[in-house]
């Protein structure tokens, strides 16, 4: 399941913010992660921040994570 969300000031310009959450049995690394990154910048045109939904799910930040899940929004899942 990929999902992503813009913010309400988000402009043509503005960045995408990209929730990931990847089969447990997927093996990656930061690397993969940086290169889907990349893969996605190359898609949108525009700057991309990807993060794993098990690593916002697991992060002591409590408010960060409660924004991030709370504003999540589907846009591709199987």
């Amino acid at each position: 399941m990929t999902t992503c969300r813009s913010s309400p000031s988000a402009t043509s310009s503005s960045g995408i913010d990209v929730l990931a959450e990847l089969r447990k049995e997927a093996r990656h690394t930061l690397f993969d992660m940086d290169r889907m990154g990349e893969e996605l910048r190359d898609i949108f045109g525009r700057d991309v921040d990807l993060d794993g939904w098990r690593g916002v799910e697991r992060s002591p930040n409590y408010l960060r994570r409660e924004a991030i899940l709370q504003s999540a929004e589907l846009v591709y899942g199987w």
